[in-house]
């Protein structure tokens, strides 16, 4: 699927004060990574790049776990900054990371639930790696191909997501070693149909969203909701994936 990266950008700007209050699976998933890479990275690095920065979940707790000399933080829209005031010693690349010339002699590129928004995934790898030194490290969380399944059985509508083992070929080709590969699900529960829409644009999950709402199929939705309704309420499926992998030599 085509991505329009300035509706994208556009969506998440639009969410970004909501984001940090509802975007709970994200923040979970943040911390998880986290605490893959205090098990396998080093604690003291002079150069770190964070691709898709967002409100900065992710940026605090590695701020806060790690020596960082130089942090960069790349997002789409330069908005992003508002949520980083108090941070004076970072650096910004604003725009499309898939057009913009990457930082060189990185010691780690981090990312935290942002990589499925590319369009050109092996080209991205590949200039990931040029741009780490020797045994550089490339962590990161994204998603598998069963996250928001029910809204993509509804709509047909969604993102194109990459299965673990696609995730472990494209790796290897890009010349890293994984050290660690893993996934989960997770699932939220809401009261109605219509919570788990208000939940996906306060969380700017929309921003792939063609789809034209008429109060016809807006109803039409809910109905077909029905079939995931559980005991906990309507459930919304979330199929992270995490990464820890280094340059080879």
């Amino acid at each position: 699927m085509s991505l329009n990266k300035n509706l994208v950008a556009q969506r998440f700007a639009k969410a970004g004060q909501s984001y940090s209050q509802h975007a709970i699976v994200q923040k979970q998933i943040c911390q998880n990574l986290t605490v893959f890479l205090q098990q396998f990275c080093p604690s003291t690095m002079s150069r770190v790049f964070e691709i898709g920065c967002g409100s900065g979940n992710l940026t605090r707790l590695i701020h806060s776990s790690f020596q960082i000399e130089e942090l960069i933080l790349n997002d789409l829209y330069s908005d992003v900054q508002k949520h980083f005031n108090h941070q004076q010693d970072l650096k910004w690349l604003i725009g499309d990371i898939e057009t913009l010339a990457f930082p060189q002699h990185l010691d780690m590129i981090v990312s935290g639930s942002a990589l499925q928004w590319m369009q050109d995934l092996p080209r991205l790898l590949k200039r990931c790696n040029e741009s780490l030194i020797d045994q550089g490290w490339l962590c990161f969380s994204t998603f598998g191909p069963q996250n928001l399944i029910e809204i993509k059985e509804l709509t047909g509508q969604g993102l194109t997501y990459w299965s673990i083992e696609n995730w472990k070929s494209a790796l290897t080709q890009a010349g890293f070693e994984i050290l660690h590969l893993s996934e989960s699900e997770a699932q939220l529960y809401f009261d109605s149909p219509k919570a788990v829409l208000q939940h996906l644009k306060a969380t700017g999950v929309t921003a792939t969203a063609q789809h034209r709402w008429t109060k016809q199929t807006l109803q039409q939705f809910y109905q077909d909701y029905d079939r995931f309704k559980h005991t906990e309420g309507y459930s919304l499926t979330y199929h992270p994936i995490y990464c820890i992998a280094r340059r080879m030599k």
